[in-house]
């Protein structure tokens, strides 16, 4: 039996809070939490404290953040916690002498199903390509990016109407109890990690860019509306609206596909008292939900109360 694990948590954002939460709720003996430093946030530049460490310190857990994982002193002061496993979510990539440090090896919570969309943003991408399910993979940490030996997981079916929200609180609370069940096979001494399958045909799931996040209007309205579900409520898709002989980048947070024949060009805007449509290659994108420049978020409704768009205005 290995039950008397003594366990470093490592992770930075809310989607890790949710994990580290199950496992102080399950009595696990955590005992040091690791998450970035504080970072500027906000028009007043205030140092602002990751929420792994916001609900760490009110768990009175010892919290570590260091810049530099390769540190000298990070790394004693790590050694001096004593851990014989280390859980990973949402957290950077580790250095060896980081994650081969404990005895029981360190495993990390991946927000698919493995090998699949190994990456920064699994989530995102999951919706954007339109697949019908995704999961949670548990891991043992490796020289590279979520590579690892596979512990356990568990598949997540995704609804027609998904958002990257929706979808992130899901594989959160999913996440949460295989994190739990592996370390209930790392204790009984049954984890049977497994190397990852080979496939020829790997989806990564890439860091989200300003570049990569843009709407292509000439797409199929399917891929357009999975797009800026994949990407609402953050990064959140943008486009560039060609108004009054100005451009501004403006976000669409919420939109729907209406199937039509029609040959207008993939941008072109369509208004009527409560309506913005935009052509795209098979139809129309009906916008529900816009940000201009230095505007609130809000509903195309209001928008069209006081904005007023020109005989060319277009998107792209």
């Amino acid at each position: 039996m290995q039950n008397d694990l003594r366990i470093v948590f490592m992770g930075t954002p809310d989607f890790a809070v949710g994990v580290l939460k199950k496992m102080v709720e399950a009595g696990k003996n955590i005992v040091g939490v690791i998450t970035a430093p504080d970072r500027p946030a906000g028009r007043g530049r205030k140092l602002m404290a990751s929420a792994v460490k916001d609900y760490a310190v009110s768990q009175d857990l010892k919290v570590l953040q260091p810049t530099n994982l390769k540190d000298e002193s990070f790394l004693k002061e790590l050694k001096k916690l004593d851990a014989n496993l280390q859980v990973v979510v949402a957290f950077r990539m580790l250095p060896k002498v980081v994650w081969q440090m404990p005895e029981f090896g360190t495993f990390n919570l991946h927000a698919s199903l493995l090998p699949q969309y190994r990456g920064a943003a699994p989530i995102n991408w999951a919706i954007i390509n339109n697949e019908k399910k995704t999961g949670v993979t548990t891991f043992f940490i490796d020289e590279k990016i979520d590579t690892g030996s596979i512990i356990a997981n568990k598949e997540v079916y995704i609804e027609k109407d998904e958002t990257a929200e929706t979808l992130h609180d899901k594989l959160m609370d999913e996440g949460s109890k295989l994190v739990l069940e592996t370390l209930d096979l790392i204790e009984k001494g049954k984890a049977n990690p497994k190397p990852q399958p080979k496939t020829s045909n790997l989806k990564e799931a890439p860091k989200l860019t300003s570049e990569n996040t843009r709407i292509n209007w000439s797409k199929s309205g399917k891929e357009i509306e999975a797009f800026i579900r994949g990407l609402s409520p953050y990064p959140v898709a943008w486009t560039i609206l060609h108004n009054n002989n100005e451009e501004s980048k403006t976000k669409i947070y919420s939109a729907n596909f209406e199937r039509s024949e029609q040959n207008l060009k993939p941008g072109s805007i369509l208004i009527s008292k409560k309506e913005l449509k935009v052509a795209c290659a098979d139809g129309f994108i009906i916008i529900n939900e816009i940000q201009l420049p230095g505007k609130r978020k809000m509903d195309v409704s209001s928008l069209l109360n006081g904005y007023s768009f020109d005989e060319d205005s277009k998107l792209s």
